[in-house]
């Protein structure tokens, strides 16, 4: 069993991967964005090449050499988290390994898709990763995505890895998220944003979010008033974030919506990577409506 701490940290982005307008990785226009969401939004952590960051569409040097740049640019005051995970391990064990010479301090490790393995080739993906790297690591759950659930006597098993020490929970199971929290020790993160509040309330220690790249301050205001014991200003606070969720998880793939909403704030984003479009005109208006309806609570 582990002590529920909040190892790299409470509010986390899932930042996405900033393209030249030739569809480049745009190193200056990373640098930018880390720099906002760590100073502005008051993140305390960035998590890299996840599916977010079209790590599908990215190359690995191209990963190593975002890390970097990150890591340069905020990783003095925030946690800077890579992706390096795939539904091949031995690339994923190559990618864990360039991720910790980048300077990552730590990894998200999801669940092998796709190929829809056994439970058994889930925790030997995940044993394999961990042990060919010193970095924490941090799981991510996803069915959605994955296809195939972590069970929780998996989660028994894997807690058992003093490098496996977190969980990002995309599940939306609130009921079995706690029960295997609770019984195994890991520390939960949780990454379906309409639950932000509802998972930190039954004892998940943050978020891996996607609207905090808009309003990381209002997540952090939210958390703030339910630590203070203010759940009535936490709740409006939650209830005035649904335009955020309508703008970036509504009509537009996340990815396109964020991009979208950060090219319309001057941020740097370009556009996504086929097979990802571009936000079209109708989606873009979508987004700034909702958006610039958010109101302070």
């Amino acid at each position: 069993m582990r002590n529920v701490t909040r190892p790299f940290g409470r509010t986390l982005a899932a930042m996405i991967t900033p393209f030249t307008p030739s569809g480049e990785l745009d190193v200056h226009g990373a640098a930018e964005l880390a720099r906002y969401l760590v100073d502005e939004q008051g993140l305390d952590g960035l998590v890299l090449n996840g599916t977010t960051g079209e790590s599908p569409t990215t190359t690995d040097a191209e990963k190593a050499q975002l890390v970097e740049t990150v890591v340069d640019a905020v990783g003095d005051r925030a946690h800077i988290i890579a992706g390096a995970s795939t539904y091949d391990t031995r690339h994923s064990v190559r990618l864990a390994q360039e991720a910790e010479k980048a300077g990552a301090q730590a990894l998200l490790l999801v669940t092998p898709y796709y190929s829809r393995p056994p439970q058994e080739g889930i925790e030997a993906h995940f044993s394999a990763i961990s042990g060919a790297v010193e970095l924490p690591c941090m799981l991510y759950d996803i069915p959605p995505r994955s296809s195939v659930p972590i069970t929780e006597s998996s989660y028994l098993r894997l807690a058992e890895n003093p490098r496996i020490i977190a969980v990002k929970d995309a599940t939306a199971d609130l009921s079995a998220s706690q029960r295997i929290r609770v019984a195994t020790g890991l520390t939960y993160y949780c990454g379906v944003d309409a639950l932000n509040l509802a998972a930190y309330a039954t004892g998940q220690v943050g978020v891996v979010s996607v609207i905090a790249h808009l309003v990381g301050k209002e997540i952090n205001a939210m958390f703030d008033a339910f630590d203070e014991g203010d759940v009535e200003r936490a709740s409006a606070i939650n209830d005035a974030l649904l335009p955020a969720m309508r703008a970036l998880q509504g009509p537009a793939q996340g990815v396109t919506a964020v991009k979208a909403a950060l090219a319309q704030r001057g941020l740097p984003g370009g556009e996504p990577r086929l097979p990802l479009p571009a936000a079209s005109t109708v989606i873009a208006d979508f987004i700034a409506e909702n958006l610039a309806s958010i109101k302070e609570v």
